[in-house]
Order: structure tokens, then C-alpha cells, then sequence
């Protein structure tokens, strides 16, 4: 029983990281679509998460198999299977939060507009790089990478107050700017989005790790 619940957790990790893999490549793609201007890019970005979806649901019926069929009854075990259930879903908005940028870029290509870019592209980086690392926090077992990743928030945060200030002050300069200021807003706010749900999968890394979520002592 143990042999096939080990064999069974094995093919749950794959598959997790396959789809952490995508979530990795739909911000990438994104991006690129936003800094190249890429109507094509931005149409299959908003497609590829389709296969973020599907991915999710897979992971999740896996997750759901190993609780029912073999009711694990070590806490370490439950916690991993849980923290599971509960990353895909952040990676999952994260892909919804990707497609959506890429949404607002093939409308801003279409009215033959184009991006102020500098504080967006910073944004990106910061949340890439956390993505990137609560991932790396969940493969490598590194409580300390995870919570490196949680103390990252404010940076971002900070990127995010700076970039709507500045937005605030185009508008009040010129209020013809309004609409493309405002789309410019809601892509630097999904990047920041991004970012919380990094923090939420590396909470739940330290979690599977020590079985303590948001300081309080759950398993």
C-alpha cells in the first residue's frame, strides 16, 4: 500500500511541476507579447491558459484519488497533498491574471496605442522572480527560499504604489491620457496579483514543510 502511495505521490509532483512549468511560460509569453507589441503572441497567450485550466484539474483529480483511495494517515503526507491542492489554484489565477494582460495588450494594439513600459517591466521582473522561486521553494524543500519569497511582497507592492502615483499624475496632466493610463493601472495591478499568489504558494510550501500556515499551528 505504502509502495503505491509513494508511486502515486511521485506522479502528483510531476504533474504539479508540469503545470508550474506553464504557469513559469504563460507570464513569460505575456510579457514578450506586451514588450514586442504582438497581437499574435497576446491571442495564444489568452488561448494557453486553457491548458493552465486542464492542468489544474488534472493535478486536482489526482490530489482527490490519493485522499479517497488511500487516506493517508501521516501528518506529512496530508500536507503535502493539501498544500498541492491549494498551490495549483494560485498558479491557476496566475495564469487567468497572464491571459488577462495579454487581453488589455490586444485591445491597446488595436486602437494602435502603445505601452509606457519602464515601472510595468519592473513589476514583471519582481513578480517572474517570485513565481520562479516559490516554485523552486516547493521542488528543493527550502523553507528559507519560501519565506525569502513572502518578505519580496512589499517590494512589489511598493512597485505598484509608485507606478499607480505616476499614472495618477498622467491623467491629472492630461486627461486624453485617461484610457490608456487606466489599462496601463489594471496590468501593472494583475503583475501585483501575480506576485500575492507567489506568496500564497510559498506559504504553502512552508506549510507542507512544517505544517504551520500564517503563523498559526495547523497539523
Amino acid at each position: 500500500m505504502r509502495e503505491n502511495f509513494d508511486c502515486k505521490l511521485g506522479e502528483l509532483n510531476r504533474k504539479l511541476l508540469d503545470m508550474a512549468a506553464m504557469t513559469e511560460q504563460i507570464i513569460a509569453m505575456s510579457i514578450k507579447s506586451l514588450v514586442e507589441q504582438d497581437e499574435v503572441l497576446a491571442k495564444q497567450t489568452v488561448e494557453f491558459d486553457l491548458k493552465i485550466n486542464e492542468a489544474e484539474r488534472e493535478v486536482e483529480r489526482i490530489c482527490l484519488r490519493l485522499l479517497l483511495q488511500y487516506q493517508p494517515v501521516f501528518a506529512e503526507d496530508l500536507r503535502k497533498v493539501s498544500s498541492v491542492l491549494k498551490m495549483i489554484t494560485d498558479m491557476e489565477r496566475i495564469g487567468d491574471q497572464a491571459a488577462d494582460i495579454a487581453s488589455l495588450n490586444r485591445a491597446l494594439i488595436a486602437k494602435k496605442q502603445k505601452w509606457e513600459l519602464d515601472d510595468i517591466a519592473e513589476m514583471a521582473r519582481a513578480a517572474t522572480c517570485m513565481v520562479t522561486q516559490a516554485i523552486d521553494a516547493y521542488v528543493n524543500n527550502d523553507e528559507e527560499l519560501a519565506n525569502t519569497v513572502i518578505k519580496s511582497d512589499d517590494k512589489i507592492d511598493e512597485l505598484f504604489v509608485k507606478t499607480k502615483n505616476k499614472i495618477i499624475d498622467e491623467i491629472a496632466a492630461d486627461k486624453a491620457n485617461g484610457e490608456k493610463a487606466i489599462d496601463t493601472l489594471m496590468t501593472a495591478k494583475y503583475f501585483e496579483r501575480i506576485g500575492d499568489h507567489a506568496v500564497n504558494i510559498a506559504e504553502w510550501v512552508v506549510f507542507s514543510i512544517t505544517g504551520i500556515h500564517k503563523a498559526e499551528k495547523i497539523m
